[in-house]
């Protein structure tokens, strides 16, 4: 019997040893959303591809073939980012994403580095090819369904044809890995984007001067995603627990206490 999936990467990088340390708050908040709502948790620990030839996120673009060979049925798929947090009363997103079309939240905060990796990929990998810049989406959630098998079959070959390239993009830039690619081949292969509420995906929380001790932003939003907070941003002084680590398990442990 199919399901709706949450599907997560948590893969280990040899430069940060401990990226992945925080994201426990993560798994256990979308296990008890998965719980609510009867849909299934499937969280990427191996990787399947050597890290030299496939960044740790490039794993968010491969959920069909590794659900598939994993023999799990599906019917609609939430790829979310690992260092995410769901708020406990959140409604079900799987309601809301209700027709075929790919569904995430417009990009917000850093557009410095949005417009740069766009300008890098449309010239260096897409000949020129641009999109309107409001049409381009925070890749740390997105919501997929089973009509898009073909789709996410030609990233797949897309990424393989053109590895060197985006590899070679990553280093000589250092602007976007998983997140253009997949903005530009939504537009380029005419993939009907549907844009959620920023609710759904809350980004740059520092950029936007609301992340704070309060929390008052869980009174306003679903999902929390802990990107881009600078390595001096912490709660308090701890060597062993980065920015991203302290913020998360604050968060969690304020939204879970009770739960």
């Amino acid at each position: 019997m199919s399901k709706n999936i949450v599907y997560m990467v948590n893969l280990v990088e040899d430069a940060k040893l401990d990226r992945t340390k925080p994201y426990e708050f993560s798994i256990k908040s979308w296990q008890h959303y998965c719980t609510t709502y009867d849909c299934e948790l499937y969280v990427l620990e191996d990787r399947i591809y050597e890290e030299t030839y496939m960044n740790a996120n490039f794993h968010k673009l491969f959920p069909i073939p590794i659900l598939e060979n994993s023999d799990v049925a599906y019917d609609k798929i939430l790829v979310v980012d690992s260092d995410t947090i769901v708020h406990p009363d959140a409604p079900n997103i799987f309601d809301v994403t209700c027709t075929n079309d790919i569904y995430g939240v417009h990009n917000m905060g850093n557009y410095d580095w949005v417009i740069r990796s766009m300008e890098n990929y449309s010239s260096e990998l897409f000949n020129g090819y641009t999109f309107p810049l409001r049409e381009y989406i925070n890749t740390g959630l997105v919501v997929f369904n089973n009509t898009h098998k073909t789709f996410l079959r030609e990233v797949h070959e897309f990424y393989f044809d053109n590895v060197d390239k985006i590899v070679d993009i990553q280093t000589k830039y250092g602007t976007g890995t998983d997140q253009p690619v997949l903005n530009f081949l939504i537009h380029k292969f005419n993939q009907k984007l549907s844009l959620l509420p920023f609710e759904w995906n809350m980004q740059e929380l520092p950029r936007l001067e609301v992340l704070d001790t309060d929390l008052t932003f869980t009174n306003y939003g679903h999902v929390y995603h802990f990107n881009g907070i600078p390595p001096d941003y912490k709660l308090y002084n701890d060597p062993n627990k980065s920015s991203v680590y302290q913020w998360m398990e604050y968060t969690y442990n304020k939204l879970y206490a009770s739960k």
